[in-house]
């Protein structure tokens, strides 16, 4: 009964629109002080421990690093080449939309700082070129997912930590991937393009296409440096973020020289916003966590598993209906902290390699962010194209097909990973 009148609050917390946050929090503090046997001073411990990874210390690091580029307007810079290579094409803008998403997915890590930073720019810009705001909007969200899937990736440091899984091999995992949403993304915005006739950006000469190419080069190199250290062992993931962050103050600073030391309080603020959002719902999934331990709701969704999983290819179409179901309501960080633990060691039993799951987990949960009630970039796209929640997520399923399509791969071609071959 505990269970169940826990269960309805936390579903009342999301539906009437209190933060992910807090509704974790509230039912695992009434869920825990409710049952005698927990002492209320497990709810402090839980969070504390949930938090006591040093890996975890890269999660605000680059938060800050995505925070840095877009007050240094490196996306601004990452947008013009970007329009520079594959304007030309039709429906050219939303082309760079897709395009720009990858570059600066593989710096930030982060989708929602991708959807904030490039949909401030883009969506008005596109809407003023004549395309309807739900292109725009619909362009916009759903190429911030890959923020999440191609390294750095928050996401995947999160997963790594919890399972003891290589980072540096899911964030080679996430490469192709990733790759292939974005390409597949740009031959549907093809597709839209030449029915409907949407324009081309006019032709950039080849020296002010250079031009932009010298200035992108600091931005475009620091995924490469990032992956290549942590794959050969010259930083952690924590390193890298942290040297993410000091290289993205650099360049913004005395590179592109688009902030200064006194902006620097401001993107402090800004970033420890941004942190605690997600490392405060972290903290809660952990006290939740106790308490559904309590009940052994571990053990019971471990058996379905058992139970339904007793081949790779239905136990991962299983993860895949699982987690789609959770990402509607719930970021991927607390997801992940409150069910891959369960269900991690059914995977290795089934022998699944846990980068592919890793991947498959990561991928599925992006979906999450332009699916409503939670679905935070299309919350954040939609307030900046001022469309309603509803045709923004009409706009947006064509993308998830595509995204659906990717993930199919990596079941049933996991040779895309790469890990095999690079590791």
């Amino acid at each position: 009964m505990t269970l169940l009148l826990v269960t309805l609050l936390f579903i009342l917390l999301v539906i009437i629109g209190i933060p992910i946050a807090f509704s974790i929090s509230i039912a695992a503090l009434v869920g825990i002080s409710s049952v005698s046997g927990i002492p209320n001073t497990m709810i402090p411990m839980k969070m504390f421990y949930g938090l006591n990874s040093y890996v975890l210390l890269a999660v605000p690091l680059f938060v800050l690093t995505a925070t840095i580029m877009n007050q240094g307007n490196i996306s601004r810079k990452l947008i013009d080449f970007s329009l520079g290579i594959v304007g030309r094409c039709p429906g050219g803008l939303g082309h760079a939309n897709v395009m720009v998403s990858m570059l600066f997915a593989g710096v930030s890590g982060s989708s929602q700082a991708d959807t904030a930073g490039v949909g401030k720019i883009l969506i008005p810009n596109m809407i003023e070129k004549g395309y309807s705001k739900e292109m725009a909007v619909g362009v916009t969200a759903a190429s911030s997912t890959i923020g999440g899937i191609i390294p750095p990736s928050i996401t995947m440091v999160i997963y790594g930590g919890l399972t003891n899984t290589s980072v540096g091999q899911l964030f080679v995992g996430g490469i192709l991937p990733g790759i292939f949403i974005g390409l597949g993304m740009m031959a549907f915005i093809y597709y839209v393009a030449i029915k409907q006739s949407l324009p081309k950006e006019n032709k950039m000469p080849w020296h002010v296409f250079f031009q932009l190419f010298k200035d992108s080069i600091p931005a475009l190199v620091t995924p490469l440096i990032i992956i290549l250290g942590i794959v050969f062992g010259i930083f952690t993931p924590t390193e890298a973020a942290a040297f993410s962050a000091v290289y993205a103050y650099f360049v913004s600073a005395y590179y592109y020289k688009t902030i200064t030391y006194k902006d620097l309080p401001k993107i402090l603020v800004e970033t420890l916003k941004l942190s605690c959002l997600s490392l405060f719902a972290l903290a809660a999934a952990s006290a939740l966590g106790e308490f559904l331990g309590y009940f052994r709701i571990n053990m019971v969704v471990a058996e379905f598993f058992n139970h339904f999983g007793n081949s790779q290819y239905l136990f991962l179409g299983l993860i895949i209906l699982f987690f789609l179901f959770i990402g509607t309501f719930m970021d991927a960080i607390p997801a992940m902290v409150l069910f891959v633990p369960v269900i991690y060691p059914v995977a290795q039993a089934l022998g699944i390699d846990p980068v592919q799951l890793g991947v498959i987990i990561i991928i599925t949960l992006s979906i999450g962010l332009v699916t409503p009630p939670y679905g935070l970039c299309l919350l954040i796209a939609s307030v900046i194209g001022d469309l309603p929640i509803g045709r923004s997520f009409k706009a947006v399923l064509p993308y998830i097909i595509v995204i659906l399509f990717v993930l199919a791969l990596v079941v049933f071609v996991p040779s895309i990973l790469l890990t095999d071959m690079l590791l």
